[in-house]
């Protein structure tokens, strides 16, 4: 199985440019000096793989909004990336919204990815709108269009998001947000392909016919993928787990085992027709760009060359 992988990672990183496979990365704004620091790192190893953009996360109700601008306006100023900032609409009026809407415009954005974001008590705390805000992410995006013609993404979900019903909810939210102006969509991170797959077939069945881009979320640490899955409403398949078993010590093995699991899942993505992928990168550049590798992506100078 091992030989098998690697001979399809071999064919793809010669193949990878000629399939226009195109990247984005995910990183949040740091809380420290030391986080800024490590953020930064992994700026500039990831930059040269010239992705199709950087997004950056905004904290429930807006509890990161200023380092989320901060960041974002140093992508701006001091790197060649196109930067997409994470906008919600949770705890906040229209106007407020609004206003970080027209700061993130003038500061030079043109890409959001509207939320509607974790209500500020925290994930299973019931969701309410605020009096005067918008009601949902599909309100939002419809803001944001009233505002500027800037490009918004949104998040869709193969498990379906952990308020939502039914799938079949979730994918009624997901038209709306589309109806309302949405271009792209980028999933929840999954670990089994064929949750993928099933939705978008539910997906296209409805008519929705933008990209739906796979999060692809490289496992740093077990016990933190896992803790995110639970949040979410994203399943742990018991193969990653055990894959990951005995391993809390061992972090040369974790970090092997974790490159071997990404690598498989998105060469198996590839194979099945997916160009475009988006990682959740927790500010860690190293897994994420070994994977890139595999995918035939090459710095823009080597390429060059």
């Amino acid at each position: 199985m091992m030989a098998a992988s690697a001979i399809r990672a071999s064919r793809w990183a010669h193949q990878g440019q000629e399939r226009r496979i195109r990247v984005s990365f995910e990183f949040f704004p740091p809380k420290t000096e030391e986080m800024e620091k490590q953020l930064w790192e992994s700026v500039e190893r990831l930059a040269p793989l010239a992705p199709n953009f950087v997004s950056v996360t905004y904290g429930a109700g807006g509890s990161t909004r200023e380092r989320t601008h901060a960041t974002v306006k140093r992508i701006i100023n001091e790197t060649r990336l196109t930067p997409a900032a994470h906008l919600t609409c949770v705890d906040a009026t229209r106007e407020q919204v609004d206003d970080v809407i027209r700061g993130y415009q003038a500061a030079g954005v043109r890409h959001i990815v509207a939320l509607r974001g974790d209500p500020a008590g925290g994930i299973g705390v019931p969701y309410a709108p605020h009096p005067g805000g918008y009601e949902n992410a599909a309100d939002l995006v419809g803001g944001i269009k009233r505002i500027t013609d800037m490009e918004v993404s949104v998040s869709a979900y193969p498990e379906k998001h952990p308020d939502s019903a039914t799938v079949e909810a979730d994918i009624d939210m997901l038209k709306a947000k589309v109806d309302a102006g949405a271009s792209r969509a980028i999933t929840q991170f999954f670990f089994e392909n064929d949750l993928y797959f099933r939705y978008l077939d539910r997906v296209r069945a409805r008519g929705i016919n933008i990209p739906i881009v796979p999060g692809i979320l490289p496992v740093q640490n077990f016990k933190q993928a896992k803790n995110f899955a639970e949040r979410t409403g994203a399943s742990v398949p018991r193969w990653l787990a055990e894959r990951f078993e005995g391993l809390d010590d061992d972090l040369a093995t974790r970090k092997l085992i974790a490159a071997a699991v990404a690598a498989e899942q998105v060469i198996d993505l590839v194979d099945h027709g997916v160009t475009d992928f988006h990682f959740y990168t927790m500010n860690r550049a190293d897994l994420v760009y070994a994977v890139c590798h595999l995918l035939g992506l090459r710095p823009e100078a080597r390429v060059a060359a």
